[in-house]
């Protein structure tokens, strides 16, 4: 293999910027690499050319032109960060090798990989990927969606929405949706869809290695019948390549990474890990993989310019708060001690799904 050497040096000396690499470019990575591109030399590992805000995929589906908005080329919100459209292959104690062969030398390091899915490279093949899953829905009159989690309950609720003459089928493993939170908010969200016609089955599974439409037989040997489908079940957290480097013994049971109260990998002082690949017991949502990256952003900050790491910020997992979106105007909300669903929750999120809160935040207009 070609080896692409870095030759960035990191003598203070020299008096250049001490450098930072970033694996990983979604919601929490993305934020990184951002709060830290005018303060240290930051590079920015991703498969993909492009930022996705994962909250406004779904209306993507149902309204492409959505998507404009919603997929962001790295480039346009990191004019001072270098991309390297690669997947990570293997890291050292100072070294992250590419599998295309950059190898990128690094003071510090954050592992923001989240979960694993294969996504178009570029922004234009995203975008196109869109029109074709609304040419998909928008030509069926029946639509299956597999998985009952917040990706198949919100997808459900925007095809009914969006398309009430279609008859929408979801079919879930689990003996209630949204089993991340709480049975009060799993039994408004199924309540919401099934008043929106959504035939709800329970307890069922779908065998995706044989699955083809229109006609689908369950195990149990219940007939489906339906245009077209879409998985939407759990996702591998992105963390098999690091089996094999310098942080495998810090991975636990469920393959994420061990992180101490300052988000970094335990036993590595230079190391940190951000979002869903990380070990903290909380729900995971994108808001709060952001306040993760805001805290290692803090901590590299004061680690760049030589602070003392007593003064390093601590994280505290997140409330178990939750919102799910039901369609354009609806949603269901968990606080810790009240569970909400209707116009509410959907003022909160529905509408633009904050993604104009996320531009902005990213330095973007709305």
């Amino acid at each position: 293999m070609c080896l692409l050497i870095s030759t960035a040096a990191t003598a203070e000396s020299a008096g250049e910027k001490k450098r930072v690499v970033v694996i990983g470019g979604g919601v929490a990575g993305s934020v990184v690499a951002k709060s830290l591109q005018f303060c240290a030399d930051v590079v920015l590992i991703d498969e993909k050319e492009y930022f996705e805000i994962p909250w406004g995929s779904l209306r993507a589906m149902v309204e492409p032109s959505f998507a404009e908005r919603s997929v962001i080329n790295h480039s346009d919100y990191l004019p001072n960060v270098r991309i390297v459209a690669s997947t990570a292959a293997n890291i050292t104690e100072r070294e992250v090798l590419t599998t295309d062969g950059h190898l990128l030398v690094y003071e510090y390091l954050v592992i923001a990989t989240g979960h694993k899915e294969a996504l178009p490279k570029t922004r234009a093949e995203r975008l196109s990927h869109y029109e074709a899953e609304f040419v998909k829905i928008n030509s069926a009159k029946s639509v299956l969606i597999v998985g009952g989690g917040p990706t198949g309950v919100e997808l459900a609720g925007e095809i009914a929405t969006d398309f009430p003459e279609k008859k929408v089928i979801l079919v879930h493993r689990g003996s209630r949706l949204l089993e991340f939170i709480g049975l009060k908010a799993s039994q408004k969200a199924l309540d919401w869809l099934i008043s929106k016609k959504v035939e709800v089955i329970l307890d069922e599974t779908i065998n995706l290695n044989t699955i083809s439409d229109p006609i689908i037989q369950t195990p149990s040997g219940e007939i489906i019948t339906a245009d077209c489908h879409f998985v939407c079940t759990g996702k591998p957290t992105g963390s098999s390549w690091l089996r094999g480097t310098i942080v495998q013994n810090n991975l636990d049971m469920q393959g994420r990474l061990m992180v101490d109260e300052n988000l970094r990998v335990r036993g590595h002082k230079n190391i940190f890990a951000v979002g869903d690949i990380t070990n903290i017991k909380e729900i995971k949502q994108g808001y709060l993989a952001q306040r993760h990256a805001e805290v290692t952003a803090k901590n590299l900050k004061l680690l760049l310019m030589g602070g003392n790491e007593s003064k390093m910020a601590t994280y505290k997992p997140g409330l178990d708060i939750a919102l799910v979106s039901l369609g354009r105007n609806e949603g269901v909300a968990q606080f810790p001690l009240l569970t909400i669903s209707g116009c509410i929750p959907g003022m909160m999120k529905s509408g633009d799904l904050y993604v104009g809160k996320t531009r902005k935040h990213l330095g973007l207009k709305p």
